[in-house]
């Protein structure tokens, strides 16, 4: 297990690899079981400076968690391992969070689902020419969770909404744009800036080196759809969210209209609600939230089948269930999970 998550010290700096290049550096259970206790270590060890993570190869940071292998569990009603996965990974989440020392997240290639938990939580997040970020969820028949619910309604108007319902894809500079980059370096300078970072005393250092090392993404093209997204994301409701697209004329609405009708109608309505609901609660109550949440989704059909068609069988044609009604909907917030719920 040790060949696919390395741990090593480069002068004042703790760095994390995550390595498992040929599957974009998914996420998977025993990384985070390693990852969790040397946070803890380095939180607790003066001559550590600083936290960096990055992946493997030049494709991906992380692509997401271990997704076949939830899918697997949940076809094989092994319910121990996707609440053991769940309750560690967003355990995980919240240590990132509340690291003490300045924890930088190298997100040069992909970042995507658990990829986003183990870094946007996280004080720094440097992309790259080559990120692309992601929430893709909803299109797999699940939810923007890892923390999603807290982080995404924090985002400037309605994007936040908008990325988590639609997993719209953003690059470096609209990355940067809506904070979920706080840097951006080319990542042929990356080495350098690991290396810097490496020599800096303290955290107004780490600051001041990557304040150092950033540069101009260029234009966000995000930045010319803010005020329409603001505009028809802003509703109290799904469908009045769908309203708002279906009035306008610009075909950016339209588009956004096809790609929400390709996802999972019952699990938009529970990440429409979530994210809303996340907006007034604590770090730690979205968590919870997520954990109820997760716990009662991941083993049921969506999710089953948005695995089977995007990333087992890869038809790209999943049968998905009908959007459930508002009731069905409110009460996948209050049902308990058997295991108990998330304690930290």
């Amino acid at each position: 297990m040790s060949s696919e998550i390395h741990f090593e010290r480069q002068g004042r700096l703790g760095r994390i690899v995550l390595d498992r290049p040929k599957a974009l550096n998914a996420l998977t259970l025993d990384q985070i079981h390693l990852m969790h206790p040397r946070l803890e270590s380095w939180a607790a060890d003066p001559d550590v400076v600083c936290v960096v993570i990055e992946g493997a190869g030049d494709k991906a940071f992380c692509a997401g968690g271990d997704i076949k292998m939830l899918h697997e569990a949940c076809k094989a009603g092994d319910l121990a391992y996707v609440s053991s996965f769940y309750r560690d990974e967003y355990r995980l989440n919240r240590r990132i969070r509340t690291m003490p020392k300045p924890y930088v997240a190298l997100i040069d290639g992909i970042v995507m689902g658990g990829g986003v938990g183990v870094s946007v939580h996280g004080r720094y997040r440097v992309a790259t020419e080559r990120t692309l970020f992601a929430m893709p969820e909803t299109g797999i028949g699940f939810f923007p969770d890892v923390g999603g619910s807290h982080f995404l309604p924090h985002l400037p108007g309605e994007i936040g909404l908008y990325l988590g319902l639609t997993g719209a894809r953003l690059k470096a500079a609209d990355a940067l744009h809506v904070g979920v980059a706080t840097h951006y370096v080319a990542s042929e300078r990356i080495d350098a800036l690991r290396e810097a970072l490496s020599e800096a005393r303290d955290a107004a250092e780490i600051q001041a080196t990557l304040a150092g090392f950033a540069q101009d993404p260029g234009p966000a093209p995000l930045d010319g759809r803010r005020a329409l997204i603001d505009r028809c994301f802003g509703h109290d409701s799904l469908a009045g969210v769908m309203a708002a697209l279906a009035a306008e004329t610009d075909p950016f609405a339209a588009e956004t209209m096809t790609t929400l009708g390709a996802k999972s109608p019952h699990l938009l309505a529970v990440s429409f609600e979530m994210i809303r609901r996340g907006r007034a609660l604590s770090f730690d109550d979205c968590m919870r939230m997520e954990f109820r949440l997760a716990l009662g989704l991941a083993p049921a059909h969506d999710f089953v089948e948005g695995i089977r068609a995007l990333l087992i069988d890869r038809d790209n044609r999943p049968s998905w269930r009908e959007a459930g009604s508002e009731a069905e909907v409110l009460a996948a917030f209050d049902r308990a999970p058997d295991c108990g719920d998330l304690s930290f």
